[in-house]
């Protein structure tokens, strides 16, 4: 976690990189912003490049000298948008500069900016992430998988221990709550026990593994609580998004995974805890917005007045914990035995769970194939030691869990 970040000089606004502009992270890093532009510079913004309009209007807004896409056909497309963005504005045009090609948002991620919000959805955030670590920006990382996949490689890239902020809401609540007790790095004295996540239980909570069998896309995309996009709403609905998550809090605050408790809190208003040694549990909560951890994540350590609404006291409320039924939702269990089997068998965790939610929402597969695959893929996975480990050896365990998975769900 970063302490240390003032921006480019005293009194002066943090310039921020947003990576990810269109998606529902970086629409709602937006609203933050645009409510504190005394506070935040932003220099560049990052998009796959599908929606110009959108990216144009972003980029007029913020006043963003640089916009990345990842499909190189739309840099023209882009470059037009923001020009017609400007125009209706009444703003003056002074061009911008606009990137394009896989490596694009990693390019604009290396700039060096104060602060680097990668919300970035899928493994392919991995490369901006190191990007951004190698430039020595802080990191305020909602894209939970470039640290799944590239755990250590990621922790290579770290310029400073507390250079990344975490942005999903359940590590940003453990780490607002570490705050109350002693934690320091993995073989120094600490008064932490352990962590608990909280789990919404998604729109299936309760049901058993049978119950889940004729489940349809529609139904997976109609969760209870968060409006995300979708391949996290039915990682959510399978659970999966929980293991990817444990993986994130044992690499983020170097707890092992047997120290890391998942409950189900249908509410979601406890976003995590943390209990410590002498039996304290402190608890993060707040109703369920996720501009509370974006700002976090653009202002740590310091806090931004009125982000969101806070808990209304004044009403009676229950919130309710249940054990996490592992029987009907196996993912967690999952990623610990990815954790404990080799460096890459995370990486191919999740690279064979994006191929197998894309079957899913394109019809193809049911809904319990997406962690049957995700299970017999592991299964195949030889692993590869973490000494010596480099970007090759993850992306030869991705290509090949992609593949594999493809080959398995073509078969059901």
């Amino acid at each position: 976690m970063s302490s240390d970040l003032t921006g480019t000089g005293p009194g002066e606004p943090r310039s921020v990189v947003l990576l990810g502009s269109t998606g529902s992270i970086g629409t709602q890093a937006i609203d933050v912003l645009r409510r504190h532009p005394d506070r935040f510079r932003v220099t560049g913004i990052s998009a796959g490049g599908a929606d110009p309009r959108t990216l144009g209007r972003q980029a007029v807004e913020l006043g963003a000298q640089a916009v990345a896409v990842a499909d190189p056909d739309a840099a023209g497309p882009v470059f037009a948008a923001v020009a017609d963005a400007a125009f209706a504005s009444g703003r003056p045009f002074a061009g911008v500069e606009v990137l394009s090609g896989p490596d694009a948002a990693s390019r604009l991620a290396a700039r060096g900016a104060d602060v680097v919000l990668n919300g970035i959805t899928g493994s392919v955030g991995l490369g901006p992430t190191l990007a951004a670590l190698r430039a020595g920006s802080t990191l305020a990382l909602a894209n939970k998988e470039s640290l799944v996949v590239g755990g250590g490689l990621v922790a290579a890239a770290l310029q400073r221990p507390d250079q990344i902020v975490p942005v999903d809401s359940e590590h940003s609540a453990i780490a607002q709550a570490l705050r109350s007790g002693r934690h320091g790095a993995p073989g120094e004295p600490s008064e932490v026990r352990r962590l608990v996540l909280t789990a919404s239980g998604g729109p299936f909570r309760g049901r058993t593994r049978d119950d889940l069998e004729p489940v349809t896309p529609d139904e997976a995309l109609a969760h209870p609580t968060w409006s995300m996009g979708p391949v996290v709403t039915v990682n959510s609905a399978t659970l999966m998004n929980k293991g990817l998550e444990l993986i994130e809090a044992h690499l983020l605050f170097g707890v092992p995974t047997d120290r890391i408790t998942v409950v189900v809190h249908p509410q979601s208003v406890v976003h995590s805890m943390v209990e410590f040694v002498d039996g304290s549990t402190i608890a993060q909560a707040s109703p369920p917005d996720m501009r509370l951890p974006i700002a976090l994540g653009l202002s740590w350590p310091d806090r931004l007045p009125d982000v969101a609404a806070a808990c209304d006291w004044s009403s009676a409320t229950s919130w309710t914990f249940e054990p996490l039924d592992e029987a009907a939702f196996p993912a967690v269990g999952l990623a610990r035995d990815a954790v404990a089997a080799s460096a890459t068998h995370p990486a191919v965790l999740n690279a064979a769970n994006e191929q197998c939610v894309a079957a899913f929402l394109a019809g193809r597969v049911g809904f319990l194939d997406i962690v049957d695959t995700v299970a017999a893929v592991l299964g195949e996975h030889d692993g590869v030691a973490a000494d010596g480990l480099t970007l090759g050896d993850v992306l030869e365990a991705e290509r090949w869990a992609r593949a594999r998975a493809d080959e398995l769900l073509a078969r059901r």
